[in-house]
């Protein structure tokens, strides 16, 4: 199991937002290039269409079509979900550290979790001036 934990610059509320999009996971988990969600959307059960790029050391990398099955949703606490191929579980779970602050963490059975918080860090800081 893979772990990578950060804090983001943005509300429970704003980051749950984010993360409750379907269109939005091929923005920040790594390997995914598209979504299809089925019509019940961000919900436990739900079946999305994926585009994923699938890595082989002689092959290269290729396309995949597969299948998201959203297993669990406490919602602005915790997300899990399924990947077929290649076969991923994962699971976010957020906690609030102050008024604009939020800790993301998540774990992946396959892929980068760093990679994933990371992204999530770049995309969801709405609470931050620059």
């Amino acid at each position: 199991m893979h772990s990578a934990t950060r804090e983001l610059l943005a509300s429970r509320a704003d980051v749950w937002a984010f993360l409750a999009e379907p269109y939005h996971l091929p923005d920040w988990w790594p390997g995914i290039t598209g979504v299809e969600p089925d019509q019940r959307g961000f919900a436990p059960g739900a079946r999305w269409k994926v585009l994923a790029t699938k890595r082989n050391v002689l092959a290269g990398r290729r396309p995949v079509e597969t299948m998201l099955l959203v297993r669990e949703i406490d919602v602005y606490e915790r997300w899990t979900w399924h990947l077929l191929q290649p076969t991923t579980d994962v699971e976010i779970r957020l906690h609030s550290v102050g008024e604009h602050r939020t800790e993301v963490s998540v774990s992946t059975t396959r892929g980068s979790a760093e990679a994933a918080v990371g992204r999530l860090y770049d995309l969801v800081q709405t609470a931050a001036t620059f």
